[in-house]
């Protein structure tokens, strides 16, 4: 029964190491595609890095072997031409070397977090709208921002691990004559004794005994730092939400107060400084110990054999320092392998989140592409519960419209609204009942070209920090004059003249929304930038066109007006209107009435109207108290232009 027990220890053991291979070895896949060539340049630039001083080291100790000894100026001229030109050689090849690895590892940071981007672009959507992923996705990065936690660290510490081990190599290779050479003549006592090859055995050991203390002091002071600054990520992560806390608010509430005493409170609750200090001190206090007492055996056996003509003075020196950088390197390959089997707890974090699972039904049928572009979409029955909840947030929805149709959908908060466009852009599946297009269950089709036929303007749509014209055409290259129509039909021709009177020649089109990231950018109100995003709609020219409330910050007045607006811009497609103000809605064909989660009215304005015991009735007449007036000014507004 033991044996068996060792042998299954031993199996999980080879298991875990097999584990751990695996995780270093994809992340340094990952990062060969992040930086191209890093790794070329990184072992090249490792090998010349390493070589220089232990060449400088050989070299300095036949030099002085030949000071010592015969003294051949010639021969000496030669060793100091070897030396120096030797040395220029390599100081170029390493700094050239150097600064290719630089070019190829640039911009890591921005790499690396453009991955995860890239990674969640093909994530089911669900999980980019579950709390638990979104905190997953944020301790990631705050490791990485903290410690590089992930593939930074092994990215460094493979650099630093090959480099040490390439160290170890050239110390065996320069100390090794040390217990060799020995002595010509008769000695006795003292000299006879590190003259044999007994006390060059017993040095041989106490390095190697060292050497095996040193990796294990290394290992163990990696592994208590790793978790300690483990905490620095969580401790950024909430830092970094109270430096946000900046502008008006700031001056008015006096708000540096509380963002000075949470950082202190979570310093001082943590002490992930004072940890790794501490054992950093007594760790490093007990290595030092210890390399002493090794340097003085090391001193005087080498000495002592120098003294009895066993070597030059010259290597003397070299053994000293070779030894010393054995024992370096041995520890600093241990500390690597400690860091590194710390990390992949990390790693095993960040490739779970990577593989995510994506369990939707991936379809191959291409979308028909049609001249006449008539497209009909049917709800059949549709039902739908959203996950980790047994709520219906839809229940037997029934509806078809066509290409031109102009359908507004209204009701309370929570009746189901979104969840509707959710459904029709395809980013769930129906739990129940099927979505088809032109009669084919849209699950069938190719997610990206039935994606494709879909403009969608949402509540809280994204405009960024990036020239106007890259925002509009979500591309770096983009059709100018058309990104122009698209704004000037979007309602902004009036800010692109005065934009353009005061760029000084430049191109407006060129210049970054907002001052954050550029002193030149162009700085858009809220209604500008609403209709940015709807001129980004425009700029897709789909099909489809959904407004899920992107104005639900404006006035009734300004919201009716951009609704007509858009109404005529999309006169020919079919677009889908979702508004808590039911005024802004009645130039449409119909109107969809949800009612907790279930469609229960539809038809035109007027129709549902005149239904006083009809929801949308209701809800009409709550409103009209608030807006009767407003809609007058609409009106007349509206007409005006």
């Amino acid at each position: 029964m033991k044996e068996k027990n060792k042998d299954k220890n031993k199996n999980k053991n080879k298991r875990s190491l097999q584990e751990d291979w695996r995780l270093i070895r994809r992340s340094l896949g990952i990062l060969n595609k992040l930086m191209p060539h890093f790794w070329f340049y990184q072992i090249a630039c490792t090998l010349t890095e390493t070589f220089f001083p232990y060449f400088g080291l050989y070299m300095s100790a036949q030099m002085v072997n030949e000071l010592a000894g015969v003294c051949d100026y010639r021969r000496l001229a030669l060793m100091a031409g070897i030396t120096v030109g030797g040395g220029f050689l390599l100081s170029m090849t390493t700094k050239l070397l150097q600064s290719r690895r630089e070019l190829c590892e640039e911009h890591t940071f921005y790499r690396h977090e453009a991955y995860l981007a890239d990674a969640q672009s093909r994530f089911k959507y669900e999980h980019l709208e579950n709390p638990d992923v979104t905190l997953w996705r944020s301790k990631i990065l705050a490791g990485v921002n903290a410690t590089g936690a992930g593939l930074l660290v092994v990215k460094w510490q493979v650099g630093y691990f090959l480099g040490n081990v390439l160290g170890v190599i050239f110390s065996v290779f320069l100390i090794i004559s040390m217990f060799t050479m020995t002595a010509a003549g008769e000695f006795r006592g003292v000299l006879a004794f590190v003259n044999s090859p007994a006390s060059a055995g017993i040095v041989l050991f106490l390095i190697l005994a060292d050497a095996f203390v040193s990796v294990k002091i290394s290992g163990a002071c990696a592994c208590r730092q790793r978790k300690a600054l483990g905490r620095l990520a969580w401790d950024n992560t909430h830092y970094s939400a109270f430096s946000r806390l900046w502008g008006a608010d700031m001056a008015i509430f006096n708000l540096n107060r509380i963002v000075v005493e949470e950082t202190y409170k979570y310093q001082m609750k943590f002490g992930w400084v004072r940890e790794v200090e501490r054992t950093a001190i007594k760790y490093n206090t007990l290595s030092l110990l210890l390399d002493a007492a090794l340097n003085v055996v090391i001193f005087l056996f080498v000495a002592v054999r120098a003294f009895i003509g066993a070597f030059g003075i010259g290597s003397f020196i070299l053994y000293q320092g070779a030894v010393k950088r054995f024992i370096a390197s041995a520890s600093g390959i241990a500390r690597q392998i400690g860091q590194l089997r710390q990390n992949n707890v990390d790693l095993v974090s960040l490739y779970d989140y990577l593989d995510l699972p994506n369990d939707m039904y991936q379809g191959s049928l291409a979308v028909e592409k049609r001249d006449d572009i008539d497209y009909e979409i049917e709800f059949r029955d549709v039902s739908f519960r959203y996950p980790r909840t047994e709520t219906w947030a839809l229940r037997h929805v029934n509806m078809k419209f066509k290409i031109g149709d102009k359908l507004a959908i209204v009701g309370e908060n929570g009746s189901g609204k979104t969840t509707f466009i959710k459904l029709l852009c395809r980013l769930y599946d129906p739990t129940e009942g099927k979505i088809l297009l032109n009669g084919i269950d849209i699950s069938r089709y190719r997610q990206e070209e039935y994606l494709a036929l879909f403009s969608v303007v949402f509540q809280d749509y994204a405009v960024f920090g990036f020239p106007l014209g890259e925002n509009v055409a979500v591309s770096l290259k983009y059709d100018e004059k058309r990104v122009r129509d698209c704004l000037l039909r979007a309602g902004l021709g009036e800010k692109l003249e005065r934009l353009e009177r005061n760029a000084e020649g430049k191109n407006v089109l060129k210049l970054a929304i907002g001052r954050g990231y550029d002193s030149q950018g162009i700085d858009l109100s809220g209604g500008e930038l609403q209709k940015t995003a709807l001129a980004r709609a425009l700029y897709k020219d789909a099909p489809f066109v959904v407004l899920d409330e992107p104005t639900a910050a404006l006035d009734p007045i300004a919201e009716a007006e951009v609704y007509e607006n858009f109404n005529r811009l999309v006169a020919e497609k079919t677009a889908v209107f979702i508004s808590h103000r039911l005024s802004s809605c009645r130039f449409c064909d119909s109107i969809a009435v949800f009612d907790k989660g279930q469609l229960i009215q539809q038809g035109p304005h007027d129709l549902l109207v005149a239904d006083e015991k009809g929801k949308y009735s209701q809800l009409w007449n709550a409103q009209a108290q608030y807006y009767h007036d407003e809609n007058q000014r609409t009106a007349s507004a509206v007409s005006s232009k």
